[in-house]
């Protein structure tokens, strides 16, 4: 389809009418449709500039985009089709029909009654609230981040000094303090907002809770008397309470809270729909707000605060307790957690925790193992930027340079994810081993080598004052910055070893780069060729007959059948992709035995041997490169049936044995036997020639090449 990207999306997702609501978060455009069963995957799978599709419970979609979702958000917005949705009309109705405007609260109510939610789609809803409440105010958590890095590497080289009196430090200070401060008020209004509540009424709650008022309330000069507080050791903090109406109230500092803004907004959005039902609408602007604030202020300061706090203060308290007692189990098991939480959009809980414990203990210590699941994520994407290098394909190399960017001086691992990782499922098996690695060193070295809070309490592991995302720029907010370097260092480069040594694509992914890549490079030397002879053909005298023969005369090499069988062509081979001719010419040879030897069809050095024994690529001396393919989608089978005589790098000669396959047992797993055979650098060559129709024996030609 020509046009935009941003329309393709569209049509992709079953076109505007089906379209009921569009936000995005940090990388992802959120569709809820009218009928996901319209949705093309494939094409959103394939379409330049979507990373990936993921579908979820309840008719919702999530599109992939990366750094640049924002910009694609107001692109689509912006589109004349969607202006039914831009203006907050409904776009849609169940039928597929047009809308014909806003629609009243009883439709809505009935709709959200009849549309019979997936088993879990309350399981998205819950991380959908928690990611939209966060992903507004990321950017200037990365800028606090920043600052503090900044500040913190001023100080360790004594650029500026750290003491209180310094004036110029304070007031740096103030600028990612502020951020940290007010963040539950941040966080009220993006939860209100998401639950359809006024979000500035979300904002004013937590608000009322930090005032000097509210705050003065523990102060015991102040309310001799009436305040009592406790120390607790444990977070070295004090818990005061005093009478209020004559009921017990416990007072807290809920700057920096994350917990209780998010218990109070979901409460918030209770009352304040219940309220809009009872009370006329003619005077629901004033006493809505009105009886919002009165209600769900005291529930907060009475019951939703203390219940928040007790609860974060809790897990933090739990997790600390895990990480000085059991680290090897903590400092592994984050990192390893990572990798499939953040697809699934589930790893908001954590970072959440990761506030949280800032808040009550000041300080977090889940940060430091989720750098070593970032920088093993970055390392793996290294890792494919190098094999892209070496391979010259263009598309992989631009994809991950990009993802490469965002994550080493971002933080943000999700184009890697999407662009390349879950694409290409080999890369995750590569990347757990630099997670893995990762994490022991971090948990060896934090048990050495433990750090000092400013409590002076010893705490072991890599600790930080600040919620950092994890990237090159953050390495100086974290206590114990050389163990945290080593760390991640080791997760880094393990993970891009593993990928550059044993590749991150499959044979058959490998050979469909390399042909891809020789047929581009073949029709650009045609191109070139073409001018040449255009300019020339002027001055060029006629050829002789002598000069033709001469030139017909080009060097040929015979490609020998691997097995025993019947020659067919790759059209009735029963493969679309080798029928496609992307692998290249060849041909397909269905077995006579029911376990057989296979033989090297050529001679030369094996490029690829597939772990499973199902595929082999060797390059002749003369260029040639062969892929020979045993089965269709054997590559299941695991290796099961298949016994390899060979490995990568050996050289071999015409009829030396690969690896011997009992075709009994594919059969039985459900797969086809056909053994395929292509020349894979077919467009850069100047033809393959298929022998089709015959009975061979191993060793027999079935494909001439001519070079």
């Amino acid at each position: 389809m020509a046009g935009s990207t941003a329309s393709q999306i569209i049509d992709a997702v079953g076109g505007p009418r089906n379209v009921k609501s569009l936000t995005h978060c940090a990388t992802r455009l959120r569709f809820e449709l009218g009928d996901s069963t319209r949705v093309d995957q494939g094409r959103l799978d394939t379409m330049p500039g979507v990373l990936g599709a993921v579908p979820q419970a309840g008719n919702r979609y999530q599109v992939v985009i990366g750094g640049a979702v924002a910009s694609m958000y107001s692109e689509i917005m912006a589109l004349p089709e969607m202006k039914d949705l831009a203006a907050g009309s409904s776009s849609s109705d169940d039928d597929g029909s047009a809308g014909s405007g806003p629609r009243s609260n009883a439709e809505v109510k009935a709709e959200a009654h009849a549309k019979g939610r997936g088993r879990v789609g309350w399981l998205d809803s819950f991380f959908e609230y928690l990611s939209d409440s966060f992903r507004p105010i990321l950017g200037v958590l990365l800028g606090a981040s920043l600052i503090i890095a900044l500040v913190n590497l001023l100080i360790s080289v004594k650029v500026v000094t750290g003491d209180e009196a310094n004036t110029s430090l304070m007031f740096i200070k103030a600028m990612w303090k502020g951020v940290f401060y007010f963040l539950p008020i941040m966080i009220a209004y993006n939860a209100a907002k998401k639950l359809k509540v006024d979000p500035w009424l979300g904002g004013t709650i937590m608000a009322a809770l930090m005032t000097p008022q509210f705050t003065g309330l523990s102060s015991t000069s102040t309310w001799k008397g009436v305040t009592h507080c406790v120390e607790n050791t444990t977070l070295g903090t004090s818990s005061c309470s005093t009478t209020v109406f004559g009921l017990p109230m416990q007072l807290n500092d809920y700057s920096g809270n994350v917990f209780v803004p998010l218990l109070m907004a979901a409460v918030l959005a209770l009352v304040y729909h219940g309220l809009q039902r009872i009370i006329p609408e003619s005077v629901q602007l004033v006493f809505v707000p009105f009886l919002s604030m009165i209600i769900v202020t005291t529930l907060t300061a009475f019951l939703i605060g203390p219940l928040g706090v007790w609860a974060g203060n809790g897990i933090g308290v739990g997790l600390a307790w895990m990480n000085a007692h059991a680290p090897f189990v903590f400092a592994i098991l984050i990192p390893m957690l990572y990798p499939f939480l953040v697809p699934l959009g589930l790893h908001w809980p954590l970072n959440a925790l990761m506030l949280m414990n800032i808040q009550s203990l000041g300080y977090d210590f889940i940060q430091g193992p989720m750098g070593v699941w970032n920088f093993a994520c970055f390392g793996a994407t290294a890792g494919v930027l190098v094999i892209s290098l070496k391979d010259r394909d263009q598309v992989m190399r631009q994809t991950s340079i990009g993802a490469l960017a965002a994550g080493l001086l971002g933080g943000v691992s999700e184009p890697s994810l999407y662009g390349i990782h879950l694409r290409y499922k080999l890369v995750y098996r590569r990347m757990l081993i630099g997670c893995f690695v990762g994490g022991v060193v971090i948990a060896v070295l934090g048990w050495l080598f433990p750090s000092v809070i400013a409590s002076g309490a010893t705490v072991h592991g890599v600790t930080t004052t600040a919620f950092a995302f994890t990237s090159l720029l953050t390495i100086p907010v974290f206590n114990q910055m050389w163990v945290y370097a080593i760390a991640i260092a080791v997760a880094f480069f393990v993970s891009m070893g593993l990928i550059i040594v044993l590749d991150y694509r499959t044979p058959e992914q490998k050979a469909e780069v390399l042909a891809a890549v020789a047929k581009r490079d073949a029709e650009r030397a045609a191109g070139t060729t073409a001018v040449a002879g255009s300019a020339s053909a002027v001055a060029a005298p006629p050829a002789s007959a002598a000069d033709h023969a001469s030139s017909s005369a080009a060097p040929t090499t015979v490609v020998a059948a691997p097995i025993d069988g019947h020659v067919v062509s790759l059209d009735d081979a029963g493969d679309a992709v080798f029928a496609s001719r992307a692998l290249g010419e060849g041909v397909g040879i269905q077995p006579t035995a029911s376990t057989a030897t296979v033989t090297a069809p050529v001679a030369g050095v094996l490029q690829t041997v597939a772990e499973t024994g199902h595929a082999f690529g060797i390059r002749t001396d003369d260029g040639v490169e062969v892929l020979v393919h045993v089965g269709i989608d054997t590559v299941k089978m695991n290796g099961d049936g298949f016994t390899v005589s060979v490995k990568k790098g050996d050289r071999v000669a015409v009829g030396d044995a690969l690896a011997t396959v009992d075709f009994d047992k594919v059969k039985a797993a459900g797969y086809s036997t056909t053994t395929l055979m292509t020349v894979l650098n077919t467009a850069s060559l100047g033809g393959v020639t298929p022998r089709t129709g015959a009975d061979v024996k191993a060793g027999d030609p079935v494909l001439d090449v001519t070079r």
